[in-house]
């Protein structure tokens, strides 16, 4: 006759396995690693106080730990000392800001991410040409506000698919797009679809002067969405691009999603019932938060962590030619590019 288990022998039903998937890329892209270095070489080169205009990134942990080494950020250049030091940010200034400053006498080092410096050589390229400039961004963001004061006459900011129907412009024959960096490439394209369905002889920028940093951060959050019961984002309100992968893992399947600056701001209730965190960081975020939010996951048993790699990044920028200059003349050397260990792109993260 057949057996029946018992079932006080039978092997206890297994409860699902916990894990994290680490998004590969993640944090530091090439331009905001090189703004950070840039103020944190002035301090030791300077000395305190070395001022900011703007924050220099847009993540709260990296703006404070400057300011309590040293850095004092401002508004505006008429908050600066006559004469003293001053760093423009990654995301880039208008030109009237550089004479405001040279007429305060200040010495100023550009932090400007050179893919953003680029976008404003073409807006002058393209205003010299008088071409109308179609500006994709947001209304207010810093890195628009100093492109479009490089030729405010000839741009005009579109501010997603939405504003296109508003969009009028001189000469249909003679219009280009230009797009704010911080953006994916396929949030872009959408604009620009619609644009040209308006405007059919729309010219496209060089494609060297696409920055595929926020591109890559979002398609490693794609690629792990659909596998994650929960989303956790390191990164700050004021970031776009870390509130943006919030937005595309609930759009590409993940259960939940949240934005936390640091590893205590997660609530242990969002991880009742999960199974798989996905995990990532915006372009703004260093490394250190990552590897606190993956202890916090750990000490809750999600000590198994795999990469979800989606591109590899090599790119490295040099430091701004002034500070270079000064860095020079003190240690008799041309200093390298710096790349730090911001996003590691292979596992293993916690070793």
């Amino acid at each position: 006759m057949p057996l029946t288990p018992d079932p006080s022998t039978a092997a206890p039903s297994s409860s699902p396995t916990k894990r994290v998937l680490l998004a590969a890329p993640r944090g530091y892209c090439a331009g905001v690693d090189r703004a950070v270095v840039t103020v944190e070489k002035a301090l030791e080169l300077y000395g305190p106080p070395v001022y900011v205009r703007k924050e220099i990134v847009h993540n709260k942990h990296v703006v404070q730990t400057l300011r309590d080494r040293g850095a004092v950020f401002v508004d505006e250049t008429d908050q600066v000392p006559e004469g003293a030091t001053v760093i423009f940010s990654a995301h880039g200034v208008a030109p009237i800001v550089h004479e405001e400053a040279a007429a305060r006498s200040l010495k100023t080092i550009d932090a400007t991410c050179p893919l953003v410096t680029k976008v404003h050589r073409e807006a002058v390229r393209f205003a010299n040409e008088d071409f109308d400039i179609l500006l994709v961004g947001h209304e207010g963001h810093e890195e628009v506000v100093g492109t479009s004061g490089e030729a405010p006459e000839h741009i005009v900011l579109v501010d997603g698919p939405h504003a296109v129907a508003g969009v009028t412009v001189r000469d249909p024959e003679k219009v280009v797009w230009l797009s704010q960096t911080t953006l994916s490439v396929d949030e872009t394209l959408e604009t620009v679809a619609k644009l040209r369905e308006r405007f059919p002889k729309l010219q496209n920028p060089p494609s060297d002067d696409i920055c595929y940093a926020t591109q890559n951060r979002q398609l490693a959050v794609k690629q792990m969405a659909r596998d994650a019961d929960l989303m956790i984002v390191v990164g700050s309100r004021n970031s776009s691009n870390s509130v943006r992968l919030v937005e595309v893992a609930l759009e590409h399947g993940a259960g939940a999603g949240h934005l936390v600056d640091y590893a205590a701001e997660i609530d242990p209730a969002w991880l009742e019932g999960v199974s798989t965190v996905g995990v990532t960081s915006g372009a703004s975020v260093p490394e250190i938060l990552v590897r606190d939010v993956l202890a916090f996951l750990a000490e809750r048993g999600y000590a198994d962590v795999q990469s979800v790699v989606a591109a590899e990044e090599s790119l490295l920028f040099a430091l701004p030619n002034e500070l270079r200059r000064d860095l020079k003349a003190r240690s008799g050397g041309d200093p390298a590019p710096i790349r730090r260990d911001s996003s590691p792109q292979t596992p293993d993260p916690l070793h």
